[in-house]
């Protein structure tokens, strides 16, 4: 019998995770089905219990429903516990839910295995201070980077959560307005500045020759921040595609027990030229 796996968010027709499990399968030659669901905020208990019963083995979660999920779970993970967010559901055979989070897990392996990026000594800055940012941190500390400043528009919310993850490495927190006169090895882009057509208000000292630009969000083209970065001198830039790709090989491996070849799904993906001059070592690495 084929396994059903999925997705849910809201909206959701966008996803491309159906593509991405699907190529996942023909590799590993894993039997499974995979599909979209887009279920509703105040929909999210009755319609996940409902998946779960009628057998789904587990779900993919996008927003707005990372943190929310998480009372459905009868245990999450330590990294989802600290990150406050869970973007996997490992659904048991007796029915009880596990709660995961890949997400970092995945940016550090598409910087590191795909882009060659080092991340060991370095400085990192990291723009916004939301749940995407929540879902990154723990698993940057783990590669070993120098230090961790977190910059939003509201600073209160970078304080707070740059308390959190004290106990984690050396993590600070300031206003986008505080960041200029520096520059940094890795620069990362977990705010939604640019997507409604504004200029990203970052100062463009942050860029430089020796720093690398990433955005976790994707697009058919440059996003942006990408444009942004490049225009003001940024030595690399990257959507998040490889990462995308990389959270949900983890996601595959938790449910089916082994662990896909990420580079020519990569290689596949719709758009992924999109991410630019990175896309030339990802290409080649597949």
């Amino acid at each position: 019998m084929t396994d059903r796996y999925g997705v849910i968010g809201h909206p959701i027709a966008h996803s491309k995770s159906p593509v991405i499990h699907r190529l996942f399968a023909e590799q590993t030659g894993q039997d499974i089905s995979y599909e979209a669901f887009d279920i509703a905020p105040e929909a999210l208990d009755e319609q996940v219990r409902g998946l779960v019963d009628a057998g789904i083995r587990g779900l993919n979660v996008t927003v707005p429903h990372k943190q929310a999920v998480a009372r459905l779970c009868a245990r999450l993970s330590p990294r989802a516990r600290l990150a406050g967010a869970v973007n996997t559901l490992v659904v048991q055979p007796n029915g009880t839910i596990e709660g995961e989070n890949t997400d970092g897990t995945g940016l550090v392996n598409d910087l590191r295995g795909n882009l060659r990026a080092r991340l060991a000594g370095t400085s990192i800055l990291i723009l916004g201070a939301g749940g995407a940012t929540r879902g990154i941190v723990p698993a940057l500390f783990e590669a070993g980077p120098r230090e961790i400043v977190v910059a939003n528009r509201t600073v209160d919310r970078a304080e707070q959560l740059a308390r959190e993850f004290r106990a984690l490495g050396t993590i600070a927190a300031c206003g986008f307005a505080d960041l200029g006169g520096g520059t940094w090895d890795l620069v990362i882009n977990a705010t939604s500045a640019g997507l409604q057509g504004e200029v990203p208000p970052f100062p463009p000292s942050i860029a430089g020759p020796g720093t690398l630009c990433y955005d976790l969000s994707y697009a058919m083209h440059d996003t942006p921040f990408v444009a942004w970065a490049r225009d003001h001198g940024a030595g690399r830039v990257a959507q998040g595609w490889g990462m995308l790709v990389e959270q949900a090989a983890e996601s595959f491996r938790l449910w089916r027990g082994v662990r896909p070849d990420t580079g020519p799904v990569i290689a596949r993906l719709p758009g992924a030229p999109g991410a630019s001059d990175t896309m030339e070592a990802r290409l080649t690495a597949s």
